[in-house]
């Protein structure tokens, strides 16, 4: 509860439909629905755990795929209402990533694991989400969860900012590795690529995809807040020709691992 209620405080004031929508959010919607695209065919259910307002619930719904969505925020879930238009296939359901029990075994094509893992602070909450995430995929399907990089963090708020300077981030930072811990009201936790693999390795699954979904997006926002669409078109071109690459990825603010059920 202690966690639900920092959530609540933090989401009921912050636009997270206008970060997705503004041009510096765009490469991390659009590289997260390029690789969804990739994998989806006709007539597969789609569920979304941590719905959030929608952004992706409501673009995939309105492409003719049946979605459901999941969303613990009650601010969250009333903005995902108001944005459903009348001939989309879609239901959302308050719920916590760690317990979807309401829902069967295997019902799902693909799942959207997209805010979850940004909110869960011990590693048993984090395999539970994981755990019930695959549960509710068929066999062959695909999984799609998000992690917030943890040297993007480092490098603009520690120094671009100063704050390893400053609490709560002296305490926070290891001073010999870097690597952030965080809380319940620190909002975020944190991962670089070992974090992620520990995590996934009793899991049967097989990884396809580990991608940094903004790459250095975040890093010169204004930049590309003001480039012309020629420019920013070649800049989406360049994103997704190294959002792959391993030298690359960590240095991302959001990264996708994208895995298939055995």
């Amino acid at each position: 509860m202690e966690t639900e209620s920092y959530l609540k405080a933090y989401y009921e004031n912050y636009d997270e439909d206008g970060r997705l929508t503004s041009k510096h959010g765009t490469p991390e919607f659009l590289t997260t629905v390029r690789y969804t695209e990739k994998y989806l065919k006709e007539n597969d259910r789609i569920i979304e755990i941590g719905a959030g307002t929608g952004r992706y619930s409501h673009y995939f719904a309105r492409k003719g795929y049946r979605v459901d969505a999941v969303e613990l925020i009650d601010h969250n879930i009333e903005a995902f209402k108001r944005k459903t238009a009348e001939n989309e296939n879609i239901t959302i359901t308050k719920g916590n990533a760690t317990n979807l029990s309401h829902i069967a075994d295997g019902t799902y094509d693909i799942t959207l694991l997209l805010g979850p893992m940004y909110h869960l602070f011990t590693r048993e909450e984090q395999e539970k989400a994981i755990s019930e995430a695959i549960r509710i995929t068929r066999g062959g399907g695909i999984i799609f969860a998000a992690y917030c990089g943890n040297d993007a963090t480092i490098v603009q708020f520690c120094f671009e900012k100063g704050m390893i300077k400053n609490e709560p981030y002296k305490s926070l930072v290891d001073p010999v590795t870097f690597k952030a811990g965080s809380s319940p009201k620190e909002l975020f936790e944190l991962y670089r690529k070992e974090d992620i693999d520990a995590l996934m390795k009793s899991f049967p699954v097989k990884r396809l995809h580990y991608v940094g979904t903004d790459m250095f997006t975040n890093y010169m926002r204004n930049s590309v807040d003001n480039m012309d669409e020629e420019l920013f078109e070649t800049y989406l071109k360049y994103h997704f020709s190294v959002c792959e690459r391993e030298d690359m990825v960590g240095i991302s603010h959001h990264i996708l691992d994208i895995f298939q059920k055995e």
